[in-house]
């Protein structure tokens, strides 16, 4: 936005309701709005609090002013279509600022997804293709699968799958088995 455009725009306003009556209130309510808009085009268009309806409202009052007769229509007029200008090239930049945002959290939002998929050792996605195999089962078993690795490392194997949520715990002690918490997640999961 324009800095010296828009205190000229500003000026003109204030220049136009010095012609009202002293006492009449919509001189005050224009100007009062002129100002917001005018201290609101000077900051980021990130941060701004203006809205299509502020330039609505500040369009009535040229109307109600053009009824009155206070100035020539023709004045009004042209300060009227500066502001009517004004507010569409606002939105339109906050339309286009919205349009980003929405692509970055797209963008971001795809990237959480990724991260957010679990990672899995080989081993710990074979542990998950035997058990979609078997329905549920006990470390020895997956120590009868992996005989090189110990039951200590599978038993961390199986809390890792546990927490992520991919199995669920059943049983306790030596009665201990894993089962899937749901075959639908494995295809997303497993190669």
């Amino acid at each position: 936005m324009d800095k010296v455009f828009l205190i000229q725009l500003t000026k003109n306003l204030y220049q136009l309701t010095l012609l009202f009556p002293k006492k009449e209130p919509l001189r005050y309510k224009m100007r009062e709005l002129a100002d917001e808009i005018l201290a609101n085009c000077l900051i980021s268009p990130l941060k701004q609090n203006l809205s299509l309806e502020d330039f609505e409202i500040l369009d009535s009052f040229f109307e109600v002013a053009k009824s009155q007769k206070w100035v020539r229509d023709s004045d009004i007029l042209a300060i009227q279509e500066q502001y009517a200008k004004l507010g569409r090239e606002i939105q339109e930049i906050k339309l286009e600022i919205r349009e980003r945002k929405r692509e970055k959290a797209k963008i971001s939002n795809n990237s959480l997804k990724e991260e957010l998929k679990p990672k899995l050792l080989q081993r710990q996605q074979k542990i998950l293709e035997a058990l979609k195999g078997k329905g549920k089962m006990q470390v020895w078993e997956a120590k009868e699968i992996f005989p090189e690795v110990t039951k200590r490392t599978l038993r961390r194997d199986f809390e890792k799958l546990l927490t992520q949520g991919l199995v669920k715990r059943i049983g306790e002690r030596n009665a201990t088995f894993y089962q899937l918490t749901d075959e639908k997640m494995l295809f997303k999961i497993l190669p």
